[in-house]
């Protein structure tokens, strides 16, 4: 074997080895950005009651980890009584009903809602909730969702991240800026998907569907 044939055999040997190495510190990969519009999730209660008793969300399109957006809407009101209307209905129903919207929308409605990652409602904002079939007033539920990270094990792996870390992500472009403290959320049923909501889309001009640079 000439040198070149050794020197072509060493260097694949080390490319084998690295393969589904974790990301070193400090080193950047792309994950896909989805923006997110406002939306809510329900419970069953809850759902009865503006729906009708017995009544079942109707599934439009599948979203990762088993979950659906789906036809029912509903307006909501907060204390300017200035309503916001067609907010759409995620399934599958949850054990307790969560209001997800934006800073603007909250100057809309006149509400607090505080930044937080889904389920974490304790102390949150009140909202009103009108549907076909009657309404709910909820003391707390209402969150502006804090930007997150949703990963497969494999693909935390191969970032080197785990669940619940925290990370940076980097916004190219003239509005671009860097996003930080991003929590990874990881499990087996989700794709590799970074969420921000529509103000930080536009605030930094982030296109639904772009790539964007993970500094772990």
């Amino acid at each position: 074997m000439n040198n070149e044939a050794i020197v072509n055999a060493v260097v694949a040997q080390i490319l084998e080895q690295l393969k589904g190495q974790p990301t070193a510190a400090g080193e950047e990969r792309s994950v896909k950005v989805g923006v997110s519009a406002r939306h809510l999730h329900l419970c069953r209660e809850h759902m009865d009651i503006l729906f009708g008793a017995g009544s079942e969300l109707t599934p439009m399109k599948e979203l990762m980890g088993g979950q659906f957006a789906a036809k029912e809407t509903v307006t909501i009101i907060g204390l300017k009584l200035r309503p916001i209307e067609n907010v759409r209905v995620l399934g599958p129903l949850r054990s307790q009903t969560q209001v997800e919207v934006s800073a603007t929308d909250c100057i809309r409605l006149g509400v607090k809602a505080p930044v937080r990652l889904s389920g974490d409602l304790k102390g949150s904002a009140p909202i009103v909730i009108v549907g076909p079939k009657g309404a709910v007033s909820l003391k707390e539920g209402c969150i502006v969702a804090k930007r997150h990270i949703h990963m497969s094990p494999e693909d935390a792996a191969a970032f080197g991240v785990h669940d619940k870390q925290v990370v940076s992500v980097q916004a190219p472009g003239a509005r671009g800026g860097l996003l930080e403290e991003v929590p990874v959320r990881v499990d087996k049923s989700f794709t590799t998907e970074m969420h921000i909501d529509t103000d930080e889309a536009n605030g930094l001009g982030i296109a639904n569907g772009s790539k964007l640079p993970v500094i772990v």
